[in-house]
């Protein structure tokens, strides 16, 4: 079974997903609004919202008719912290590469 983050990566795995997300980050939007500028039906969207639903990274509520959809910061702040330490994992690596053949090089 997959765990939140792997969920996440997921669903940030598709381009239509990454733009909601990224339309998400500037304010809530109803799912009017988010598929208004979509190439794809009200359903698809839909089907998209849900995953990222699922996953975490989005949530909505329902007033009247109306369902409004907004990011998730926890989620977002979850699968940031495991990219940077990832990155930070491969800045030292690359330093101390760097240190190796930067004495490989003096030693000639």
């Amino acid at each position: 079974m997959l765990n939140q983050l792997d969920r996440a990566f997921q669903a940030l795995g598709d381009p239509t997903r990454r733009a909601l997300v990224e339309r998400l980050a500037a304010g809530p939007a109803s799912v009017s609004e988010l598929a208004a500028p979509l190439p794809m039906s009200l359903p698809a969207v839909m089907l998209h919202l849900k995953m990222l639903e699922q996953s975490g990274l989005v949530i909505s509520e329902k007033k009247g008719r109306v369902r409004t959809c907004r990011v998730d910061p926890a989620m977002l702040s979850l699968a940031e912290k495991w990219i940077n330490e990832r990155r930070l994992m491969w800045e030292r690596n690359l330093d101390r590469l760097g240190d190796f053949l930067n004495s490989e090089g003096e030693e000639k």
